[in-house]
């Protein structure tokens, strides 16, 4: 990916190497109710639940940062403000305007708007406060854990999250959430696996607009980024986990489902075609 002459992003707070202290979530309804934020917003709810049993005045510390963990900032930092661009073009079509996100880069837990998170619920976006959230020690898992190396992977893992502001700025995630609160569990999971899907087809709307605007393709690109969605669709990582599939409870789609979704972004560049939500099977 060519990205290193690209804009930096002003948008980017960087908290790592902060000290935080793990809040006690209270149990039972408090717990559950973060849990479910978290799990809405694309991590692991089992990490908030299992946070219970640590102690609340634990610190957090990080080592000092190296100079790749610097160099990956600073592309973290300029693939953010591609998307900045990218949406406030798209916005500007429709005759609206686009508010840029912020991201925080932190070292193993933060305190955001939407509760207290660990790296270990993975890269996610907060609603209330309109931040990305992304610990770069993930890049690393990326590559060696869902084996999806290459830097168009790590870009793919930002412009989800976002999709996932785009929807929030359009009204689609507080759709999505009374239409979950009036639904049973398979309905919910169902209703936050268009989500997710949708913010794959935005993260492709994204690639195809940065290519035609600003060439940023190399070759073997594009396979990165598909790679990326498929090593973590929830088929794969529950035959991983588990081995054996429960679609009733996927919350993120399939290998297959997140590939097609990207691949229909990428292709189209149209973010009107990206309504999971009217798709008879997303």
């Amino acid at each position: 990916m060519r990205w290193q002459l690209g804009r930096r992003s002003t948008n980017v707070e960087d908290q790592r190497g902060m000290r935080v202290s793990a809040p006690v979530v209270g149990g039972g309804i408090g717990a559950l109710l973060l849990s479910l934020v978290v799990a809405l917003l694309g991590g692991d709810p089992r990490v908030i639940l299992e946070q219970n049993n640590s102690p609340s005045d634990r610190p957090v510390t990080e080592s000092p940062q190296t100079p790749a963990q610097d160099q990956m900032a600073d592309f973290v930092s300029v693939v953010l403000a591609d998307t900045e661009d990218t949406w406030s073009e798209i916005f500007q079509q429709s005759g609206e305007k686009y508010v840029d996100p912020k991201l925080v880069l932190y070292s193993n837990a933060v305190e955001s708007a939407c509760g207290f998170a660990r790296s270990a619920v993975g890269p996610f976006y907060c609603p209330q406060d309109q931040k990305v959230y992304i610990d770069l020690s993930f890049y690393r898992d990326l590559k060696n854990r869902y084996q999806a190396p290459g830097d168009f992977a790590q870009a793919y893992v930002i412009a989800h999250e976002v999709g996932h502001h785009v929807q929030n700025l359009l009204g689609i995630s507080d759709q999505v959430r009374s239409l979950q609160q009036r639904a049973d569990q398979v309905e919910a999971n169902q209703l936050s696996v268009r989500q997710e899907l949708q913010a794959d087809c935005y993260a492709g709307v994204w690639a195809n607009h940065a290519e035609r605007s600003r060439q940023i393709l190399e070759t073997g690109d594009v396979e990165e980024a598909l790679n990326a969605a498929s090593s973590i669709g929830d088929d794969r990582l529950q035959e991983q986990a588990r081995g054996y599939v429960v679609p009733e409870s996927f919350t993120h789609g399939s290998s297959a489902q997140r590939v097609r979704w990207f691949k229909r972004g990428i292709q189209t560049g149209d973010p009107q075609q990206c309504n999971t939500f009217k798709a008879a099977n997303p």
